[in-house]
């Protein structure tokens, strides 16, 4: 299945190699990759190598490491978390705005309403009527805690019963919380009005109006892209 390595650098080298065979494939969630002393053999490398690349992909949710009699690395999905912090890490070190994030959510929560409409179910609305309810006991505490309304928008993504659409959505979750937080310094006083419109969704979502829940959307997210700085021409 692998090729010796012979230039580069040789743990990325191993780890691009386990990559391919995973998008290729060749390995599939739950398989066991080759011990230590077999990967060195295929691969013409050392051990130290082949240990450092597994970490590597370890450490990104590719592969689980089990000890034991029936121990191994074996190859995993990676949880959104992780996929999640990657992107984070890659948006906030690409200095990324928040009006970038808000004008990507515009893209991608206003295209997938539609979908939502058609198979949210009874527990879906359940779970957003619940967020709600949390929602306006922190606006009757201390303050508005943005992370919850970071868990709607992420919690909306579920009710397409579309797995690519639900990952993407967690993985984005980091992002969007730092928008939010950004808008929630130009504005404090945005919780009210945005737990009123949740709701509001939520009722479209329950009529299965994806026109209204659109609409509403439209202006939920405008005002969010006005805090923040919104790079749409003006009109």
């Amino acid at each position: 299945m692998f090729e010796p390595v012979v230039t580069g650098r040789i743990s990325a080298d191993i780890v691009d190699q386990i990559k391919t065979a995973i998008r290729d494939g060749r390995l599939v969630p739950g398989d066991q990759l080759p011990p230590e002393r077999d990967l060195t053999r295929q691969l013409g490398v050392s051990r130290v190598s082949v240990r450092d690349a597994l970490r590597a992909l370890e450490a990104h949710g590719l592969i689980e490491v089990r000890v034991g009699a029936r121990g191994g690395a074996f190859v995993t999905a990676p949880a959104p978390r992780l996929v999640g912090e990657g992107i984070a890490d890659m948006l906030f070190l690409a200095s990324v705005s928040a009006a970038d994030v808000t004008e990507a959510r515009m893209v991608f929560e206003l295209g997938m309403l539609e979908i939502a409409c058609e198979r949210a179910d009874d527990e879906d609305i359940a779970a957003l009527e619940a967020i709600c309810d949390r929602s306006a006991a922190s606006l009757a505490g201390d303050g508005y805690d943005v992370s919850i309304s970071t868990e709607f928008h992420t919690r909306l993504a579920q009710c397409t019963h579309n797995v690519a659409l639900t990952l993407l959505a967690e993985s984005f979750k980091a992002p969007l919380q730092a928008s939010l937080e950004q808008a929630r310094r130009v504005d404090s006083d945005m919780g009210r009005r945005g737990l009123d419109e949740h709701r509001a969704l939520v009722d479209a979502l329950r009529d299965r109006d994806a026109a209204r829940a659109r609409t509403i959307m439209a202006a939920h997210l405008g005002r969010t892209a006005k805090r923040v700085g919104s790079r749409r021409p003006a009109a």
